[in-house]
Order: structure tokens, then sequence, then C-alpha cells
């Protein structure tokens, strides 16, 4: 964590600030008791560690977020920085803000890391901080305000931004981040909210009963937390990106698995992604990620999630039936497969046997495939990490098949024109 991190320059400044400041340097090391963090490892041994160390951080932010909010004049401004993919951390903060009786009124995300595509990296990461304007709220509205109601205008609200935020050139999980501060901002300005119906998420609803039997609450179905605005958020992104990715509308949608693929690719950009990341983007496409994805798709490792390419499929005994009655993603595999380890040809004659260039369905997975998968070799010249290698090997297959046989019904993929832009200015 921070303060661990924090104590390699903390012995060095004990050493020359430490004899000007003497009583900020005290201590033999930082202080990591007081620490604002969800860290779990200060309830080893105890049961439901995580859940106590995001009750903990929670709890230590609203003190913090108390006291802002007394020395901040009423027509004040206190603006924050966060960065962080997990949406756990967005509800405690959210919570926190809330509970200290601020709003959030704007937002903004910045980039604030290096530049590097995420292609060639390993694993997902966020490149973009969002700027939380917020402001102290005079009085809390007395009057019930429900979820069901404001549900609708947090949807309206991220809808009007994400074009402008993708404009901008915010990609992947970034708009996804990004997209949670107007959900917020709409949020936390009705708040207090409750629920008109009792939650109808199962598994959500079972993991908040557990929750409040472990620290002696009862479970209120009809309680509303930030999550819901996230969740909403989520969903308002998971549409838009559907529809820019699929260029031709042919009146079909991506069956649930090949969303939640095309998905995954699109907003982490690498094969390797958290584990729980990766679940809430499955229960937005309508996945069970334990039954329909790990074992047939992808494999867990630790907290991550790692998928597989077709040829890994293949190995792991995984493929699905290559007419893509069960999820379009096993005919793609199947094709990108037999392209890969027997011919291109051969590809042509499976795609044909089960007349798959005549199926709308078909044709709208494989346009949206081919603008997720990271460029292969072929098509880029460039060597991808490891990791991403299998995926790249599948797009080169893809688009090859693509160009042989689908050339007039399905348009060449916009990222490897910008790959083509790209060589023509070298």
């Amino acid at each position: 964590m921070y303060a661990e991190l924090s104590d390699f320059f903390y012995v060095w400044l004990k050493r020359t600030a430490g004899y000007i400041y003497p009583e900020l340097f005290r201590r033999a090391l930082t202080d990591k008791e007081n620490e604002a963090v969800a860290n779990p490892a200060k309830f080893k041994g105890e049961k439901g560690a995580k859940a106590l160390a995001g009750r903990d951080y929670q709890q230590r932010m609203a003190a913090i977020f108390t006291e802002m909010r007394r020395v901040l004049k009423p027509d004040g401004i206190m603006t924050l920085m966060f960065t962080h993919k997990a949406t756990g951390a967005w509800d405690a903060l959210t919570k926190g803000l809330m509970e200290a009786g601020f709003s959030i009124t704007a937002s903004w995300p910045i980039n604030t890391e290096a530049e590097g595509s995420l292609h060639i990296k390993d694993k997902s990461a966020a490149n973009s901080t969002v700027f939380l304007v917020c402001r102290p709220l005079a009085q809390q509205g007395a009057d019930t305000r429900y979820w069901e109601d404001v549900e609708p205008k947090v949807r309206a609200a991220v809808r009007e931004r994400i074009g402008v935020f993708q404009t901008a050139g915010i990609r992947g999980v970034d708009l996804y981040l990004s997209c949670f501060g107007p959900a917020l901002e709409v949020f936390s300005q009705a708040w207090p909210l409750v629920r008109g119906t009792p939650r109808q998420d199962v598994e959500q609803s079972r993991r908040k009963r557990r929750q409040a039997e472990m620290f002696d609450e009862a479970y209120d179905p009809f309680a509303v937390t930030p999550e819901d605005a996230l969740v909403a958020a989520r969903t308002e992104v998971k549409q838009w990106r559907l529809s820019q990715l699929s260029h031709v509308r042919r009146n079909v949608e991506l069956d649930n698995l090949t969303s939640w693929f095309v998905l995954a690719w699109d907003a982490f950009e690498a094969p390797i992604f958290p584990f729980d990341e990766a679940n809430k983007l499955a229960k937005v496409c309508g996945v069970d990620l334990d039954r329909d994805v790990v074992g047939r798709l992808a494999e867990k490792k630790g907290a991550d999630l790692v998928l597989w390419d077709s040829v890994t499929r293949a190995a792991k005994g995984s493929l699905g039936l290559p007419d893509g009655r069960d999820s379009m993603m096993d005919a793609l595999h199947q094709l990108a497969k037999t392209a890969r380890t027997v011919s291109l040809e051969s590809a042509n004659e499976l795609l044909a046997k089960h007349g798959l260039a005549v199926e709308p369905a078909f044709l709208t997975a494989l346009e949206a495939v081919l603008e997720v998968l990271p460029v292969g070799t072929i098509w880029s010249g460039f060597d991808l990490p490891d990791a991403a290698k299998g995926g790249g090997a599948d797009f080169d297959a893809l688009e090859n098949l693509r160009r042989l046989a689908l050339a007039e019904k399905v348009a060449e993929p916009e990222q490897l024109k910008i790959w083509q832009q790209e060589e023509l200015k070298v």
C-alpha cells in the first residue's frame, strides 16, 4: 500500500528534513494504522477481511470528508482526484462524500498516465484520473425520492456525455470510469433514495445480506447505493460501444457471450484483467462468469481472468459447435483455429458448410470482433507480447478469411485503417 511505499522516502527525509521538522518524523517508519486505504492485510485472519477493509476505508474517508465539510465555506468547492477501476472503491468514496454532506456537481476525466496502447501490454490499466467537483449540500431533501424515478435520469446523463468523452479520445476501461462521474452527479444530487420495489438482483441481494449480517445490520431490500448508479452507467456504455462497433445495421443483436467477449477486449484492451471487473461486465451482459466463461472462453488465475484464443480453446477441449448455435464466438473461434492450424481454404469451406456467410448474427459478430482483437503481426508488422499473441493470430486469421470470402458483406476494420494510415505517415 501507499504507506509501505512511502517508507523508502521517509527514512531519507528523516535524515534531511527531519532536522528542520523533527515533530513530523518521530516515528521509525510511516503511520500505517491510520492510512485511509482498503487494505485486507489489516484484518488478516478475520472472517470477511476484504469486506472489513472496504468498510474501514469508507468510514475513514467519511471522517476526512466530514472535516473538509466543516472547514469549507458554504459556497466553497472541494475537488477530488480519483483513479480506480474497481466499482467497490467508487461506491465507498461516494458513500463517504454523501454521508459528509457533499454532492457531486461536475466531473471531468483527465489523462494522467503515460501514453501507450494497452494492446501491447499484458494487463489492463486505467490511464485517466476523474476529477470530481463537490459542493456542500445546504440541506438534504425531505421528500422521499425513488430510485426508479432517478435511474432514467442517471442513464440520460451518461448518454449525454459518453459521445463527448469518446470524441476526446477516451476509450477502453477509461470510458467506463469517465461515465461514472456524470452518473454519480445525478445520483448524489438526488440523495437520499429508496426503492419503490425490493431489489431484484438475486446475487447482489445475497451479497448485501451477507455483508449486513457481518456488520450486525438489518438487511434492507429497498436500500439504494451508489453501486446502483454505476451499474446503470456501465449498462449505457455497453449499449453505446456495441452500437459503435457494428458499422452495418442488420437488425440483430449479439448473443450474450459474444457481447461479453467483445466488450471485455474493448474495455480492458488486454487478455488479462481483474476477475471482479470481468464479473461486473458479465452481469451487464446477462452472463454468468463462472458458468459461461470460465473453462469455456477463459481461465481464472489468482485475482485475474485470462482470455483464451481459438487454439488454446481447442487444446482445452472447450470449443463449441462451429455453426454458432450456442454462441457466435464458437463459430468465430472454430474458423480462426482452422485457418491457423489447417489452412485458410479449409476455414472457407467450414464457413460455407454452415451457411455463416448469409447469417446476419455471424456477420455482426465478425465485424465487432475484428474491431477489438489486437491486430496481429501479419497486418501490423509488430510483435505482440506473449499474452496477446494468440488474440493477434486470431485477428490475422479472421481478417484473411474476411478478405477471401466476406469482403463485400463485412467492411475492413476501422482499427486496421488506422494502422495503414500510420504506415503511410512513416
